[in-house]
């Protein structure tokens, strides 16, 4: 049981650091949506910042719906470091282990920027992932000349937004009908996202395997049936 939990501590302190150094490399290096291009033109790198869920999605403009959702994440993550351990102690197997880990560290790490980063980085109403309309808050903005007011979003403890950065850059060959043209996956992504979309997938592809028992009575159930 050790071993398993020091692999899993490993795994996750390490994915954790991997997703902040990306993101504190990011928010202090770029601009507002600046891009640069890492693997030819079809992988960049992209600053932008969402106040939302993974890839860029929003929830609303007033602060309750900022404030559930950073909420709704720490409940998740309480529930699935209560689960990864109960899991270890069953001597679950070590890549089911893995795989929710990455959900696990995910969700943590985008919650650490939504918790930390409106203290550690300084506010900028004119960047437009921090200008929320409805949210009732007013700020002048002076980076285009001249003085213009502004609403932003809610700025404290829960309610920072969250860094994104990695791009897919490609495009759907003309010849596919509806999406000719268009970019296969627009979102902007950081390493969390990353993350929970890999161990969803895992969990997803390698049920049979972390599930024997679970599967085997779901058949036996529909042949009584």
């Amino acid at each position: 049981m050790k071993r398993k939990v020091l692999i899993i501590g490993c795994i996750i302190f390490f994915l954790l650091l991997i997703d902040q150094l990306t993101k504190i490399y990011i928010k202090s290096s770029f601009s507002s949506n600046e891009t640069n291009f890492i693997l030819g033109d079809w992988f960049a790198l992209h600053y932008i910042e969402n106040p939302g869920m993974a890839f860029g999605t929003t929830f609303g403009s007033e602060i309750w719906h900022k404030l559930a959702l950073s909420l709704l994440r720490v409940v998740a993550i309480i529930f699935i470091g209560i689960f990864i351990y109960k899991e270890i102690k069953k001597d679950a197997k070590i890549e089911y282990l893995i795989a929710i880990s990455l959900i696990f560290s995910g969700a943590t790490g985008n919650l650490i920027d939504s918790m930390l980063y409106d203290f550690i980085f300084p506010f900028n109403p004119c960047e437009g992932f921090n200008q929320l309309a409805g949210s009732g808050i007013k700020m002048d903005c002076m980076d285009y000349g001249f003085k213009q007011t502004l609403e932003v979003r809610h700025q404290g403890f829960l309610l920072g937004n969250v860094v994104d950065m990695f791009q897919f850059n490609v495009i759907w060959p003309s010849w596919v009908p509806y999406f000719s043209g268009k970019q296969i996956f627009p979102a902007i992504w950081n390493v969390a996202d990353a993350c929970i979309t890999t161990g969803v997938i895992l969990i997803v592809i390698r049920q049979k395997k972390y599930f024997p028992k679970k599967v085997l009575q779901d058949k036996e159930e529909e042949k009584t049936i």
